[in-house]
């Protein structure tokens, strides 16, 4: 009987360790990152948000911070008689959404605009706002309350269950396929592996049912058919049905291979589905909608990878494999365990930084987010556990843990137990706008900017600037229009921006047109006072109108 020498097991974790520091290099940006926010802000709006104009709209526009895709029946233009106005379906261009709207007989008074959208990484946005046609309404429509979430601690519930289920089905797999003793049973860990698939079954059917209730809007009670079928015609339903096939496929080769039937056919194909069942995690979440969604898709199946294979060996190890089997078995089945353990985590651990990097955005983000503190928590439990792990693996290394097998199924509990924890925390992780974002949704929250309509002989102008702060980007949205409200395209912007009062003179800032009517530019305000905001519009060959605000930076 054979047993591999210690130097082999060192260079092989040494590799696994090298390898993990690579890919947590080719996670962290190199380059600035383009701007993306999962959870999608709504971050500029024509009409302007409260505006004042003097005829109606023939559509509404809504600027989002990341792609969008409406829900259908869940984005509105309310009328100043409280009737619907929308004349048609909602049309999403990126992150543009366009409304329609019909003209009514009596256009004066205050709109009421209502809107339910799906973010790039599949959570809902919801929100609402007003804007006046010739005059605000005597009596205005109040503003529509929504709960962006109303499945609630179902979300992450279902998270939970989902990756509980990934980490029973790797354990069993594994060691049942390679280092499973010859003369122990084999139905229980089987069993379990089954187990395990069902509650990713189930886990993927709950996170179905809540992403209804969070487009429609409503709880998982009052769901009706028509809620539930309209998720397959959604980005993230597709994926979740890819899972459920997967899970299939897997439910038919995980007793063969577990059983230790298989041959190198059945677990290259068991291994295979395993990669693309893992896949659908991150397609469903925020890598995506990152700023460099290929390696936030890799580093998030790497460390669900990781995570599995740990968790799930040491589970199976602890129930089915330490009890009662004698130590020479374990003299051999430890070793070979604790490389493969300590390959899992170095993966897990390499992943997770590659992931924070990007998902945080910045430093300041660690701790003064949400995203960042459940994060550190996270990290805080899992080192713990690691501590752990680190004992373990010196007495397997020294020799002394088939002696000792009490212990080591003790401690793995221990480890069992606190990574229970840490798998709730990224469960609710996941449902947590990433650091990086922080900014975009403070400035949702509290209607951060300015917005103002300025108008010339030629022209109505609207625009906002957000967040309005000194030293960091802000962006930049404006919109034109005819005296009777009519998207009027422009042939030329000229923006510029001056400080008078601190002697800065103007700076021409460089403007893109995403729509022949709109320009957007990212500015930089590096000083406080009241800044001067010059708009020159040419419309034709000879029609041309300057107009100015003064935009406020405290």
């Amino acid at each position: 009987m054979i047993i591999e020498s210690e130097p082999l097991g060192v260079r092989t974790t040494r590799s696994a360790v090298l390898l993990g520091l690579l890919l947590a290099l080719l996670s962290v940006p190199l380059t600035p990152a383009t701007p993306a926010a999962a959870h999608a802000a709504l971050v500029a709006t024509s009409p302007v948000r409260d505006a004042v104009i003097g005829a109606p709209p023939a559509e509404v526009v809504l600027v989002f911070s990341e792609s969008v895709s409406p829900v259908v029946g869940r984005v509105q233009v309310l009328g100043p008689d409280g009737r619907r106005v929308t004349a048609g379906d909602p049309v999403a261009q990126g992150a543009t959404l366009r409304i329609p709207v019909r003209v009514p007989d009596r256009p004066l008074g205050t709109y009421l605009v209502s809107y339910r959208v799906i973010s790039a990484d599949s959570h809902p946005v919801a929100g609402s706002f007003a804007y006046s046609a010739g005059a605000p309404s005597a009596t205005p429509p109040e503003p529509v309350v929504v709960d962006e979430r109303p499945a609630g601690a179902l979300t992450p519930a279902a998270r939970f269950v989902g990756y509980l289920g990934l980490v029973l089905v790797a354990g069993p797999a594994l060691l049942g396929a390679a280092g499973w003793p010859r003369r122990r049973r084999r139905r229980a860990v089987t069993a379990t592996g089954q187990v395990g698939l069902a509650l990713v079954a189930v886990g993927t059917v709950g996170t179905w049912v809540t992403q209804a209730a969070d487009m429609v809007g409503v709880p998982v009670g009052a769901l009706a058919r028509g809620d539930l079928t309209a998720v397959a015609g959604s980005d993230v339903g597709p994926v979740l049905g890819a899972r459920l096939a997967l899970v299939g496929l897997a439910a038919v080769l995980l007793p063969a291979v577990a059983g230790g039937r298989g041959g190198r056919g059945r677990r290259a194909a068991l291994a295979v589905v395993a990669l693309a069942g893992l896949l659908t995690w991150p397609l469903a979440g925020h890598p995506v909608a990152s700023p460099l969604p290929p390696v936030s898709i890799l580093a998030d199946v790497v460390h669900l990878a990781g995570m599995s294979v740990w968790l799930g060996g040491l589970f199976v190890l602890a129930v089915f494999v330490l009890p009662g089997t004698h130590r020479r078995v374990l003299a051999r089945i430890l070793p070979a365990w604790s490389r493969w353990a300590a390959i899992a985590v170095g993966w897990l651990v390499a992943s997770g930084v590659g992931q924070a990097a990007i998902e945080l955005g910045r430093p300041g983000a660690l701790f003064g987010t949400t995203y960042g503190r459940l994060l550190c928590a996270k990290a805080a439990l899992l080192a713990a556990v690691l501590v752990v792990a680190a004992g373990q693996r010196r007495m397997v290394r020294g020799g002394r843990a088939a002696d000792r097998p009490g212990r080591v199924a003790r401690a793995a509990g221990v480890e069992l137990a606190a990574t229970a924890v840490v798998l709730a925390l990224t469960a609710v992780l996941v449902q947590t706008p990433p650091g990086r974002t922080a900014d975009t949704q403070a400035a949702r929250a509290s209607r951060e900017g300015v917005a103002q309509t300025l108008t010339s002989g030629y022209y109505t102008l609207q625009f906002d600037v957000y967040p309005v702060r000194v030293g960091v980007p802000n962006s930049l949205h404006a919109y034109v229009y005819t005296p009777q409200g009519q998207p009027l395209p422009v042939v030329q912007w000229t923006v510029s921006l001056a400080l008078p009062a601190a002697g800065i003179e103007p700076m021409v800032v460089p403007v893109e047109s995403p729509e022949p009517h709109h320009g957007s530019a990212e500015i930089s305000l590096p000083a406080r006072g009241d800044w001067t905001i010059r708009f020159t519009v040419r419309t034709s060959e000879v029609d041309q109108a300057t107009v100015t605000a003064t935009v406020p930076v405290g």
